[in-house]
């Protein structure tokens, strides 16, 4: 089955991307790049230049210069590289929490009559405690949809859950846990029908899956760039909001860099015009030096090469699963239509599994319950990587096995 891997990684029109991210000394296979990119090589001289070149070399002068334009500039480049969004709509501030808050908020006080927020039992935590806490201060209710951790939001769920009181509807494009493509254009449409907003959560989406926001009709959206991105820890995050709801929503954090004319210092506050109006600190300038390192390979290889290597690699990862791991749980779809870039598999005592894996250099991650997620970023990961770190699960599994410490 090597050599099998071998022969994709030959036929892979993306294979000489692998060589533009820095090795990592000691890893036989990383398996959490939805969670994690790689840096990009060369960024550490990148990062050395601006801040010799830039920092140091303009000061104070840079902003004037160019830095106060980078949130819509670098937004317009994820929106024409990833999101499938005209210019004006995008741009990068704050994290993703900061950001969901501020554009969840804004929507839930769009219509004083609508005091519902409807959001999945298995959405990501952070989007949950944030509608949780949207509800408490503004007395709004949270209508929970039972979405199967093993698959995500349906359009059947949503339809079932929408009316006349439901102000926003919170969903992530692709699931945390499962890797579940929610059928966005259905679902978009069917909250809109209702006369609602909604708002996705494409973190696990930009950069591995392609994005049609602007034909879906995408109200709003946020994600994080340090996944598929390789923005690098912590980097900031991206928010989306349709031009139509330029002048209709107002968010709620109204900080000096995101008023009409910030260095007035003037009294009172009128928000800039269009996306501009969800800025509030300062731009995170140094952090976007990574991230435009890694839009720059994604520009360049094109998303739709992109999916169609995640699919692919998605597909062989599962053929080995399948061949090697008799009696392990998929918890993601099989249906590649409906799969994102990542793969959840499930057996008690994986937890103590993934452990055993990084001290032998592979590298996935572990999902409650006794769940190893696999994620594999196109552009970072081989097949025979694939190869290489399933080989060795399937190797760690079969000595516990031997050993008695699996049970279930």
């Amino acid at each position: 089955m090597r050599a099998r891997a071998q022969e994709l990684d030959a036929a892979d029109p993306l294979a000489a991307f692998r060589d533009r991210f820095l090795p990592a000394p000691g890893v036989v296979a990383y398996l959490d790049g939805n969670s994690l990119g790689r840096p990009v090589a060369g960024v550490a001289d990148r990062l050395d230049d601006f801040v010799r070149r830039e920092w140091a070399g303009r000061l104070i002068r840079g902003w004037t210069e160019g830095w106060m334009q980078w949130p819509e500039q670098v937004g317009d480049r994820i929106a024409a590289a990833a999101l499938g969004a005209a210019p004006g709509q995008t741009v990068l501030a704050d994290s993703t929490t900061v950001l969901l808050y501020k554009l969840a908020r804004a929507a839930v006080d769009h219509d004083p009559a609508r005091r519902e927020i409807v959001i999945g039992t298995d959405d990501f935590p952070t989007d949950r405690y944030v509608a949780e806490g949207i509800a408490a201060e503004r007395g709004a209710r949270l209508r929970w949809i039972e979405t199967d951790p093993a698959t995500g939001i349906t359009a059947e769920q949503v339809a079932a859950a929408v009316g006349p009181d439901t102000a926003l509807v919170l969903a992530s494009h692709v699931a945390y846990r499962s890797g579940w493509i929610a059928d966005a254009a259905a679902i978009t449409a069917l909250v809109h029908d209702a006369g609602a907003l909604v708002l996705w959560d494409l973190s696990h989406s930009v950069g591995s899956v392609e994005l049609e926001l602007d034909a879906w009709g995408v109200d709003l959206a946020v994600g994080c760039t340090y996944k598929y991105l390789c923005g690098g820890p912590g980097s900031p995050a991206f928010g989306y909001v349709r031009r139509g709801l330029h002048d209709r929503l107002r968010q709620p954090v109204q900080g000096w860099m995101g008023r009409h004319d910030p260095f007035t210092m003037g009294p009172g506050y009128t928000p800039a015009a269009g996306v501009r109006g969800i800025v509030s600190g300062t731009p995170p300038i140094l952090a976007a030096v990574p991230l435009l390192a890694g839009l720059e390979l994604l520009e360049e290889a094109g998303i739709a090469a992109v999916r169609a290597k995640s699919r692919a690699l998605t597909a062989y990862a599962l053929e080995l699963v399948d061949a090697w791991l008799p009696g392990v749980e998929l918890v993601s779809p099989r249906d590649p239509e409906r799969r994102g870039g990542h793969l959840t598999i499930r057996r008690p005592g994986f937890r103590e599994v993934v452990d055993t894996l990084w001290e032998r250099g592979v590298i996935p991650d572990h999902r409650e319950p006794d769940g190893i997620r696999i994620g594999l970023a196109p552009l970072s990961t081989g097949f025979t990587e694939v190869h290489d770190g399933l080989a060795v699960l399937r190797e760690v599994v079969a000595a516990r096995e031997r050993a008695g410490d699996m049970t279930g």
